[in-house]
């Protein structure tokens, strides 16, 4: 049994998705980020960053493994399952590093375009643009690799896809009207968002908690 942290962010969702589709037994315990939760002492000796996604593998090799950090989180459960990450080879550096570009590119850019539209107390024209042309820049970069790939890391559906799906989700939906001038043509991103969106695995995994 897994115990998976988590909250309604594109961050958690990764994990639930990853859950679903390797088809792991887990308990979810919800931390409101909202009501500040994440900074309980007691999940702090989970995630000392204060950050969700966390999970606790009770199950795992020489006792319980508490990790915190999505991509790590990925990797493991990716390794532990033997599946959505090859083991050797090319297949599993194209799988990282599209994953890598995920954790440092399109979660933080895609993040911070949200932060300044919808949250910052007040608006400020130069954060605003800033992410939203990175935002309308990395759905390019997207656009690009799946013109010639069913999915990101090539021709198999990965964790890569698991990471990238629910900000993808996320920004062609409660951010369409900000980023849509300028946005240039993604219509393998379109494609890609409405594939991984019809796996059964991904549906379930969208609506944990």
């Amino acid at each position: 049994m897994i115990t998976f942290y988590t909250w309604t962010t594109p961050n958690g969702r990764k994990i639930s998705i990853a859950l679903e589709e390797m088809g792991l037994a887990y308990e979810v315990k919800a931390v409101n980020i909202g009501k500040n939760e994440q900074f309980d002492p007691a999940y702090l000796k989970v995630a000392p960053n204060n950050r969700i996604p966390a999970i606790v593998d009770h199950d795992a090799e020489g006792g319980p493994l508490s990790l915190f950090e999505s991509g790590a989180i990925l990797i493991y459960l990716a390794e532990k399952t033997g599946r959505f990450l090859p083991a050797s080879g090319a297949g599993r550096y194209h799988t990282l590093q599209w994953l890598m570009w995920q954790m440092g590119g399109v979660g933080p850019m895609f993040g911070q375009a949200n932060h300044f539209i919808r949250y910052a107390p007040e608006k400020v024209p130069y954060g605003i643009n800033r992410y939203v042309k990175e935002t309308q820049r990395l759905l390019g970069v997207m656009d690009r690799q799946l013109a010639g790939n069913a999915y990101l890391a090539g021709a198999d559906y990965s964790i890569a896809d698991m990471a990238t799906y629910a900000w993808t989700l996320n920004a062609l939906t409660g951010l369409a009207d900000q980023i849509a001038d300028g946005l240039p043509p993604i219509d393998n991103v379109r494609r890609w968002v409405d594939q991984v969106g019809a796996r059964p695995a991904v549906q379930r995994g969208m609506l944990v908690p």
